[in-house]
């Protein structure tokens, strides 16, 4: 088969693809638009192993692998996904290449999130860096070592707005704002890719799928899996713009999403990702559902069986189907034969996948080097990428008195409470599948290392972190979740930290949540600190030890109370491999904390949805007294931080006029008072007064992460034009520009006060 047109790389992309879709049958065909999960979770179990002693609920995934297999050597399958090791995709692969029919070779995605190996922060923390320059080497580096194993292709980055904070897969995203996440998105994108658009990219990168199109995180209630009912304008306005920007970026392949957007299954919405998607926005890559999504279409009761499911979702542009047992996609020859898709339309799919894979390289390279990939995940420079990372991401709440940083030279002794404080499993967050708990560090582990042998430090568990009510479904994947002891007595625990924070000079206290209580099938119901945390944290608050809270979780968490009693508050989300290490270095001074909330913080559930880029509405001078039992106010607004610096603002400065269609220069100085050097994230905001349509009382339209020197001043500039100010309005069912009135904010968040005005003409 080697001297077959399809596999001489003199040739075009296109003349390849022509030869190879001239010799496929329609069941080639739809067998290259298949994609299986590979559930070896079991191991390689012989064909003559005795699956009926397995109990009725194991066996099938206990064949699964095999019958996957037996899928590709078949030509049935395309793709594979849950292959972490270059050993297993090179047996797959060789099953592909060696035994299917054309053999055309496999083409591998995987969940490659905040890290493959080396794990970096969880996304909704790397956001809170507001440094897209430093989410994109992070990618760079998880897109290497991804590609050392055979992994051609991430399922990310996740680019969901999410406003709900209950809903559990906030921690995958940016957070709520669309000017911020569009640009985290695209560099993601960029970092995944190595900066290279579409498939062409080099041999240390991999093909970036952002997910999932459109509107998952506006599920109902913040319910994972719920549908969702977002108007025209907001889809357009808020939910669109960070998908946009990652398809502009240069996103090969995108995900579709599988809950009911209005009324219609995201992954059957032809408008959805034929008519915005392709027509408008020119997307040239191919779509993935996402998991069993097109099978989903008949349980959903919007296909009536799987055959239907399968014409509907190719018809509405899905080019590969993502699933574990029986494709929809395998029933595509039979509705061609029934008339209900046309081969024709079969063929765009499958030229897609084709034209990706011959891009990859995939029909002269298909093996990766098993040789090489211990060096690569083992490089030591990966690591010390994930603690720089991470030492960008965390955000000062609370810093009463100036209780950070700590002094490591004038404390005899630290307590450091709490179970999360020495979990490294936890320290790493959810969405990792092929982490080294063994070398992650523990905040106690950082601390201990930070301080050496001149500061005793201690600590004790405390009270235990209440599990989840339902089992995480990720936990039977992972023998690393930690689980507390069985004979964990909660009042002696209490007791002995209760004690410890006495005799210490200083009670570091990590709250939060454990990793599987955050991420997908972890919604919550409540914001509250699980179990008992809130009354040991108020108990050693009682004991006159100063107290420095570390919130370790990907959402906003009840903070009422200690906003008000604990003097320091940081949050450190789930900072990855070398977290402990970043963690101390924030605690101890080493760094100034210089994260930005990406997310509005309620004071509590009942107040959810909040966020900043709300509109006006009526008698907008009540906004904050909208609930007649409290504050309608957010505990820390959008874009929120301390430092341990001194900023101020001055000299913000527009022109008074600038016509429709042209671009203002807007500058702000900002001054380091201290004398601290270190960084602050400049942001703009601005409101349309009047328009063809209202406009949010406040919406970001540019930031900068920038570096002070101590008792300096930066001035940064930002441009105001046509790509910040246009909006999709109702009223038009089109984009405009309005000429109005723009008042303008530039400060350190949402609730920024240096003001002034720009006039837009027509």
């Amino acid at each position: 088969m080697t001297d077959l047109p399809y596999r001489d790389p003199s040739l075009s992309t296109a003349e390849r693809v022509d030869d190879l879709m001239s010799r496929l049958s329609v069941e080639d065909k739809a067998g290259q638009l298949t994609q299986y999960f590979y559930m070896a979770s079991f191991g390689e179990l012989p064909v003559d192993f005795d699956f009926e002693a397995l109990p009725p609920e194991a066996q099938s995934f206990a064949k699964q692998p095999l019958m996957v297999k037996d899928a590709i050597a078949a030509g049935k399958a395309g793709s594979a996904l849950f292959v972490k090791d270059a050993a297993t995709a090179n047996i797959l692969q060789r099953k592909a290449v060696e035994e299917s029919p054309h053999g055309i070779p496999l083409i591998f995605g995987y969940d490659v999130i905040h890290g493959f190996r080396t794990i970096f922060p969880v996304p909704i923390a790397q956001a809170a860096s507001w440094d897209p320059e430093a989410v994109e080497a992070g990618q760079r580096v998880a897109a290497r070592e991804a590609r050392a194993v055979g992994i051609h292709w991430a399922f990310a980055p996740m680019v969901d707005i999410a406003r709900d904070p209950r809903w559990g897969r906030i921690i995958e995203g940016a957070g709520e704002d669309p000017c911020l996440g569009s640009a985290i998105a695209a560099a993601q994108v960029r970092g995944f890719q190595g900066g290279v658009k579409g498939n062409a990219i080099g041999d240390e990168s991999i093909l970036a799928g952002p997910k999932h199109f459109a509107g998952y995180g506006a599920a109902v209630g913040g319910r994972d899996y719920d549908d969702a009912d977002i108007s025209d304008s907001e889809l357009r306005n808020v939910y669109l713009p960070p998908f946009k920007a990652a398809v502009d970026a240069g996103a090969a392949n995108l995900m579709s999403a599988y809950m009911d957007l209005n009324g219609v299954p995201a992954s059957a919405n032809c408008w959805l990702l034929n008519d915005v998607l392709r027509d408008e926005w020119g997307f040239t890559g191919w779509v993935v559902s996402d998991a069993n999504a097109i099978r989903s279409l008949e349980t959903q009761h919007h296909a009536k069986d799987l055959t239907d499911a399968g014409a509907r979702g190719l018809h509405a542009g899905n080019d590969m189907e993502m699933c574990m047992f029986d494709p929809a996609f395998n029933r595509l020859p039979d509705a061609v034969a029934a008339g209900l898709v046309s081969e024709e339309e079969l063929d765009v799919s499958v030229r897609r996948v084709l034209t990706a894979k011959v891009e990859l390289g995939l029909f002269e390279h298909p093996y990766a080097d098993e040789d090489a990939v211990a060096a690569v995940l083992d490089a030591a420079e990966h690591r010390d990428a994930a603690r720089a990372s991470a030492e960008k991401t965390f955000v000062l709440l609370r810093n009463e008195g100036a209780t950070l940083p700590l002094d490591a030279d004038a404390l005899g002794s630290i307590a450091v409470i709490g179970e999360l404080a020495d979990s490294p499993r936890d320290t790493l967050g959810p969405w990792v599948f092929d982490h080294d708990t063994d070398e992650a560090v523990s905040i106690l582990a950082g601390i201990k290392e930070r301080t050496g042998d001149g500061v005793t430090v201690e600590h004790v568990p405390g009270v235990k972190v209440e599990p989840r009510h339902f089992p995480s479904m990720f936990d039977r994947m992972d023998p690393t979740t930690p689980q507390t002891p069985e004979d964990h007595d909660d009042d002696a625990e209490l007791a002995r930290a209760i004690e410890l924070a006495k005799r210490s000079d200083v009670a570091v206290v990590v709250i939060g949540q454990r990793q599987n209580q955050i991420g997908e099938n972890a919604s919550a119901g409540t914001l509250e600190l699980p179990g008992r945390q809130l009354e040991q944290l108020q108990a050693l608050v009682a004991t006159g030890t100063p107290v420095v809270a570390l919130v370790m979780s990907g959402r906003p968490l009840d903070l009422r109370w200690a906003n008000e009693h604990v003097p320091a508050i940081l949050q450190v989300w789930y900072p990855g491999t070398r977290g402990g290490e970043a963690v101390a270095s924030a605690l101890f001074g080493d760094v100034s904390p210089a994260g930005r909330l990406p997310i509005t913080w309620p004071r509590h559930v009942g107040q959810v949805p909040m966020y900043h880029n709300h509109y006006r509405t009526f008698q907008p001078e009540a906004q904050g007294q909208r609930y007649w039992d409290e504050e309608s106010t957010p505990l820390y607004p959008f874009g929120h931080g301390l430092s341990y610096a001194a900023f101020s603002y001055a000299d913000l400065r527009a022109p008074e006029t600038v016509a429709v269609g042209e671009t203002a220069t807007v500058s702000v100085a900002v001054t380091n008072d201290s004398s601290v050097d270190a960084e602050d994230v400049v942001q703009l905001y601005v409101h349309q007064r009047h328009g063809t349509s209202t406009r949010p009382i406040r919406e970001l339209k540019g930031f900068r992460r920038v570096h002070v020197p101590a008792g300096e001043t930066v001035t940064v500039e930002f441009e105001l034009g046509p790509d910040q100010l246009r909006y999709w309005s109702a009223v038009t069912r089109d984009w405009v520009q309005d000429a109005t009135v723009l008042d303008v904010w530039a400060g350190g968040s949402s609730a920024a006060e240096l003001a002034t005005t720009l006039e837009i003409t027509g």
